[in-house]
């Protein structure tokens, strides 16, 4: 699955890539986001992933395909983003997999003219491309943890003049662990670097998400995760999300979450819902 996100986040992300909001952001309130965050996660029995930001350590199943599809908000005083991210995933071996990103964007934006009046701008054009891998490189340490590497670039195709991109290319390199925590739980873990085009500096962040079965079509998910960028002064942005998924069959999942800032200059509020689709041959059984 791959993250695709807001003035946020495609998870991206990754999320969760970010659509390059940090240049922008500076212009509405000297706000940050992370820029580079792309991620490519797997939808499974213990999977991270939509609609979280953290991704997971499993690819899609060798010869499978994903595709993810979605809608997310995010609220602040002066800025209102929808986002509608698309996903493609496929599984191009055993332990890896590579994924593209795309979608599109609307936001509509409060300012402060000279006399203290507000005015509404409202905007919208497509999201950035977003191509990346992710390479499972241990299946099981002694500690019973997956490791995996996630490297993407973010290419600037959303449109800079109307501040919804950054109009440079930005690249992402993550540290992804996921570990079961009996048969209904798992938890998985991100360290993550963005190398960020042009003069912004880059970023870096990590989290951690926790999912639990509660029944067996039924699936709670949480998470908290953080980014910094790499200037002198610069604070962490801290944010948590919580939702569910529901899959009906095996093919098909659907999901929800929303969250907010814990600190640091984060939305207000963010909420996602979407959609996760599997389909193809897969030539390796699941994980059990």
């Amino acid at each position: 699955m791959f993250v695709v996100a807001g003035c946020y986040v495609f998870r991206i992300s990754m999320t969760q890539f970010l659509n390059g909001k940090a240049e922008r952001n500076k212009g509405m309130r000297g706000r940050y986001s992370l820029v580079a965050a792309a991620a490519l996660c797997l939808a499974c029995d213990a999977m991270a992933g939509r609609p979280l930001t953290i991704d997971d350590a499993d690819p899609v199943e060798a010869g499978g395909f994903e595709i993810e599809a979605g809608a997310a908000y995010e609220h602040d005083p002066d800025c209102d983003h929808w986002d509608f991210p698309l996903g493609l995933t496929f599984g191009m071996m055993s332990g890896a997999e590579i994924g593209i990103g795309f979608g599109g964007q609307f936001e509509e934006r409060t300012r402060v003219l000279e006399n203290c009046a507000q005015e509404k701008e409202r905007v919208d054009g497509i999201g950035d491309l977003t191509l990346g891998f992710k390479w499972r490189f241990i299946e099981s340490c002694p500690l019973g943890v997956r490791h995996a590497l996630a490297p993407s670039v973010k290419f600037p195709t959303a449109d800079e003049g109307k501040e919804l991109g950054s109009g440079r290319t930005d690249y992402d390199f993550a540290w992804i662990a996921s570990r079961s925590l009996g048969d209904r739980a798992s938890v998985h873990m991100n360290l993550g670097y963005s190398w960020i085009g042009g003069p912004d500096d880059d970023v870096i962040r990590w989290g951690v998400a926790l999912d639990f079965q509660i029944l067996d079509a039924l699936q709670w998910v949480g998470e908290v995760f953080a980014e910094r960028q790499l200037s002198e002064g610069s604070d962490a942005v801290w944010r948590y999300n919580t939702g569910f998924r529901w899959s009906g069959d095996e093919s098909l999942t659907l999901d929800m979450a929303a969250g907010s800032g814990i600190s640091g200059d984060a939305p207000d509020i963010a909420a996602t819902l979407g959609l996760t689709w599997a389909f193809g041959l897969p030539t390796e059984g699941k994980e059990e």
